[in-house]
C-alpha cells in the first residue's frame, strides 16, 4: 500500500514538473515572437546609436535604467555637445519596477549675487552645471565610475566627427567664441568638419576626476575652484558659494490622467503643465482616427494652433513653485479648465494676440533626451539642456565644460530674478503608463519640445500609427509671437487654409523638434530615436 502512494505522489511530481516546464517553455517561445525591430528584455532611445548603444550596454551588465540614462548622457555630451553636457541642467522623471514615480531636477539655479537689472539686457550668459549623482545613489546598480569610462575614452582618444555634431561647428567661427572655436580647430587653424577626428582631452581629464571622487569635485573641489575662475573672467556672477550650496531636489510626479494612461509629469519650473493642457484641449474634441481629407486636416491643426497660442500665454504660469503658485499650475492640468479653453476657440477664425493674453518672451533652443525601459519594468526619461546651442559659446579653458546660458529662459516670463531661483522650462520628460502598456517618451528642441511631443502622442495614442511614425509626422510650431510655422514636408494644401483662416505664417529657419521613446506593448519593447537627429535606439 505504501508503495503504491509513493509511486502516485512521484508521478504527480513528475506530472506538475512537466507542467511548469511546459509552462516556462510556452512563456520563452511567446517571449521569442517579438517582431523584427523591436526588444525583448529593454531599450535604449538616445540622440545617437552609439549613446544608445553605451546606455544598452550597461543595462545588459546588470546596470538600473538610470545607470542607462546617465551612461547615455554621458556620451551625449561629446557626441551632441552642442545639445548639451555637464556645464548645463537635467531633469530626470524615473519610475522604479513598482510603479512609483519620482522627478529628480538638477536645473540650474538663478546665482546669489544676481545683477538685479539683469533682465534689461536679455539674453546674458549663465553658467552651472548639473548633476547625476542623485539619481544615481536612489537607483544606480553599478559602480559610478564605470559609467563614465566609455565617454572618457571617446573623449581622450578622440572620434570622427558625427554629421549632426559637424553641421553646428560653424556657429563657433565667430569673435566671441574664441575659446568654443579653439577647441573646433586643427594645428593650422583651421575649423574641423564632420567626418575629422575630435579630442575633448580637458573635459576627459574633467570627468575622470569625477568619475573617481564623485560629483562633489565638482562643487566644492579643484574642479570648482577652476570652474569660477574661468566663469567669473568671462563676466558671470556665479561663486563657490553658490556651487557648494548646490542641490538636486527629489519630488514626486504630478499624474494626469489621459484615456487609459496615467501620465506622469514634472513639475513646474518644467514645462510638463503646457503638454498635459495641450492634450487635454485636444481629447475634448474626440478625434480617435486620423483626418484624411483637406477639411479635416485643416480643422484639426487650426484648433490645435489655437491651443498652443492660449498655451503661450500661460507660460507665465511656468515659475520655480517657491517663487510662483503652484494652485494656478495645478489648475492648468484639470480637465475644467482646459474645457474652459476650448470654449474660447472659434471654429472658423483665428484672434489677436491680446485675445490670448500673450506676453513677449525668447524661444529657445537645443536639448537633448533619453528614455530608458529597463528589464525589471523600471524606466526613466531625462531631458538635459545647455540652452541655446553650444550654451554661452564659452569653454572653461581649466575643465573643458561649455558653458550654459540659461538665465536667458527667464526673458519676458517675470518681472524679476530671485536668488536660487530656477528658470521656467519647456523640458517634459514624461511616463505614460497603463495597466498593459508603458511609454516613456520625451523630446528636445527648447520651444519646439511641446509641439514635438504633443503631435507625437496625439499620432500614437488616438490616431493608431506606430511610435515611429507618430514621430515622423510634420509638425507646425507656434512661436513666441504666435506666429505658426511648419515643417517642410508639412501638407501645402493646409498651409494655405490656415492662412486664409488669419493665421500668421513664418518660416522658420530650422526644426530642432527630436522625440525620442521606447514603448512596451505585450512584452515587446519598441524603441525609436527621431530620425531629424539621425538618431538610433538599441536594446536586446
Amino acid at each position: 500500500m505504501a508503495r503504491s502512494k509513493a509511486r502516485v505522489y512521484t508521478c504527480c511530481a513528475l506530472m506538475l514538473l512537466c507542467l511548469v516546464a511546459t509552462i516556462v517553455c510556452v512563456a520563452v517561445l511567446v517571449r521569442r515572437k517579438c517582431p523584427d525591430g523591436t526588444f525583448s528584455h529593454a531599450a535604449v532611445a538616445a540622440d545617437s546609436k552609439k549613446c544608445s548603444e553605451i546606455g544598452r550596454d550597461m543595462l545588459q551588465r546588470g546596470g538600473s535604467a538610470v545607470d542607462g540614462a546617465i551612461a547615455a548622457l554621458l556620451c551625449t555630451s561629446i557626441v551632441n555637445p552642442q545639445s548639451m553636457g555637464i556645464g548645463g541642467g537635467s531633469i530626470f522623471t524615473v519610475m522604479d519596477s513598482s510603479g512609483h514615480v519620482k522627478i529628480i531636477n538638477s536645473r540650474e539655479r538663478a546665482p546669489s549675487q544676481v545683477k538685479p537689472d539683469l533682465l534689461k539686457s536679455c539674453p546674458k550668459t549663465f553658467q552651472l552645471l548639473a548633476g547625476y549623482e542623485k539619481a544615481h545613489k536612489l537607483y544606480g546598480k553599478l559602480p559610478w565610475a564605470s559609467l563614465f569610462q566609455p565617454t572618457i575614452q571617446m573623449a581622450r582618444e578622440g572620434f570622427p566627427i558625427p554629421q549632426v555634431q559637424g553641421r553646428y561647428i560653424p556657429y563657433t567661427d565667430t569673435n566671441e567664441t574664441q575659446s568654443l572655436r579653439n577647441l573646433y580647430s586643427d594645428a593650422n587653424g583651421n575649423l574641423l568638419k564632420a567626418g575629422d577626428i575630435v579630442k575633448f582631452e580637458k573635459l576627459a581629464d574633467t570627468l575622470e576626476m569625477i568619475a573617481n571622487h564623485g560629483a562633489d569635485t565638482l562643487y566644492t573641489g579643484r574642479i570648482a575652484v577652476d570652474l569660477i575662475r574661468d566663469i567669473q573672467e568671462a563676466g558671470g556672477t556665479l561663486t563657490l558659494q553658490d556651487l557648494a550650496s548646490y542641490k538636486a531636489t527629489v519630488t514626486d510626479a504630478w499624474a494626469v490622467p489621459l484615456g487609459e494612461y496615467q501620465m506622469y509629469i514634472p513639475p513646474p519650473p518644467a514645462g510638463g503643465i503646457i503638454l498635459s493642457l495641450i492634450l487635454n484641449i485636444m481629447k475634448g474634441y474626440e478625434m480617435n482616427s486620423d483626418p484624411l481629407t483637406v477639411d479635416q486636416k485643416t480643422q484639426f491643426y487650426h484648433r490645435y494652433v489655437e491651443a498652443f497660442k492660449f498655451a503661450n500665454g500661460l507660460k507665465r504660469e511656468i515659475r520655480d513653485p517657491q517663487f510662483g503658485s503652484e494652485k494656478m499650475a495645478k489648475n492648468l492640468t484639470e480637465d475644467r479648465f482646459a474645457n474652459h479653453i476650448r470654449r474660447l476657440i472659434s471654429s472658423d477664425k483665428t484672434h489677436d494676440p491680446a485675445y490670448y493674453n500673450m506676453s513677449g518672451y525668447l524661444d529657445s533652443l537645443g536639448t537633448t533626451h533619453v528614455s530608458v525601459l529597463a528589464e525589471d519594468g523600471s524606466a526613466v526619461s531625462v531631458t538635459s539642456t545647455i540652452n541655446h546651442i553650444f550654451g554661452s559659446k564659452v569653454v572653461s579653458p581649466s575643465t573643458g565644460i561649455i558653458l550654459n546660458n540659461e538665465l536667458s529662459d527667464f526673458c519676458g516670463r517675470v518681472e524679476s530674478i530671485f536668488p536660487g531661483e530656477q528658470p521656467p522650462s519647456s523640458m517634459s520628460p514624461t511616463v505614460l503608463k497603463s495597466q498593459t502598456k508603458t511609454l516613456v517618451i520625451g523630446s528636445t528642441g527648447g520651444s519646439m519640445i511641446t509641439t514635438g511631443l504633443a503631435s507625437a502622442l496625439i499620432n500614437n495614442l488616438w490616431f493608431g500609427k506606430s511610435l515611429k511614425k507618430a514621430i515622423a509626422v510634420p509638425v507646425v510650431f507656434v512661436d513666441s509671437q504666435n506666429a505658426v510655422k511648419f515643417e517642410p514636408s508639412f501638407d501645402k494644401r493646409v498651409i494655405e487654409a490656415l492662412k486664409a483662416m488669419g493665421h500668421n505664417h513664418e518660416t522658420a529657419k530650422k526644426f530642432y523638434n527630436v522625440v525620442n521613446a521606447v514603448e512596451k506593448v505585450d512584452g515587446c519593447l519598441c524603441a525609436v530615436s527621431d530620425a531629424r537627429k539621425l538618431g538610433e535606439a538599441a536594446g536586446y
